[in-house]
């Protein structure tokens, strides 16, 4: 009796198609894992660029030259002094000679530097995060102190970082919007392959009087679906890769180079969502499309 119930049962009007299926989902797990690595990216380059700007806006640097009599040193102890007492100042160091030749050690070696050579000398300025100075204002302390020196409030190099953290967001969000597209385009040949191979059964849908919108509706839960539980393995690999390398490159990460957080790994939350939503809006323009124009042929 059960047997003969199951045998009497109808099937689903499209029916699954398991190698199409399991292709399509394929494609777009890998799509969605993609899509999660990039997101996740742009998140820590967002991080790396704000701490590099929070470091660099943190100090400045001072280049120091003696005048008349002075000796190098004297200006650098001078110029320390001036600055230490400017408001939002936090500390400010005069580096010796050794310390600037090791800072041109990259460009001429260890000891490479003649012990005649004119070295200016440097005054590191450690500043209040809260309540920085302005250049104006350690500019207007050097002058009054009678020094020839050159500020250097890293304002360029800053300038340059958030671009450079601009760019790798831009290409990031790119990147996201690319595998979207292309998740769609997947989806869409797919629904025209499916909407093809039973044409059969549309015909005679349509004849009996079924609305697109039914049709339409049958083949969007079926992508949706689909594209949700391939969101899903996708997002899952995604936060498996942003683990192991969270977990490979220590505590920090490769900081401060792409210095990911373990809260970046929600991102991976979202993509099943997205994917099924992308799968229905593609899947209802296209199938409507198609059933118009069956339907007037």
């Amino acid at each position: 009796m059960a047997e003969d119930e199951a045998m009497a049962r109808p099937g689903p009007l499209l029916p699954k198609q398991g190698r199409q299926d399991r292709t399509l989902g394929l494609v777009i797990a890998v799509l969605c894992c993609l899509a999660c690595l990039s997101a996740m990216a742009a998140l820590a380059a967002d991080r790396a660029a704000s701490t590099w700007v929070s470091a660099l806006g943190a100090s400045a640097t001072v280049q120091v030259r003696p005048k008349g009599d002075q000796t190098p040193s004297e200006a650098a102890d001078k110029a320390a002094e001036a600055l230490a007492g400017v408001k939002g100042v936090s500390e400010a160091r005069a580096l010796d000679r050794q310390a600037a030749e090791k800072l041109l050690e990259p460009w001429f070696g260890a000891g490479g530097v003649p012990d005649d050579f004119p070295l200016p000398r440097l005054v590191t300025v450690d500043l209040d995060p809260k309540t920085p100075p302005t250049a104006a204002a350690l500019t207007q302390a050097l002058a009054q102190a009678g020094l020839d020196a050159t500020l250097d409030d890293h304002g360029r190099w800053m300038a340059d970082v958030r671009r450079a953290g601009g760019m790798a967001r831009a290409i990031a969000v790119g990147a996201v919007a690319l595998f979207g597209l292309a998740a769609a385009a997947v989806i869409v040949f797919a629904t025209r392959a499916t909407l093809e191979a039973r044409r059969d059964v549309v015909e005679v849908l349509h004849i009996t009087g079924a609305e697109d919108a039914f049709l339409s509706s049958l083949i969007q839960r079926r992508f949706a679906r689909v594209a949700a539980e391939a969101g899903a393995v996708g997002a899952g690999a995604a936060a498996l890769l942003a683990a192991a390398y969270k977990l490979s490159s220590g505590a920090d990460g490769f900081a401060p180079v792409l210095p990911l957080s373990w809260i970046d790994l929600l991102v991976v939350l979202a993509a099943p969502v997205l994917a099924a939503l992308i799968a229905a809006i593609a899947v209802q323009r296209t199938a409507m499309s198609i059933l118009r124009r069956e339907a007037q042929s």
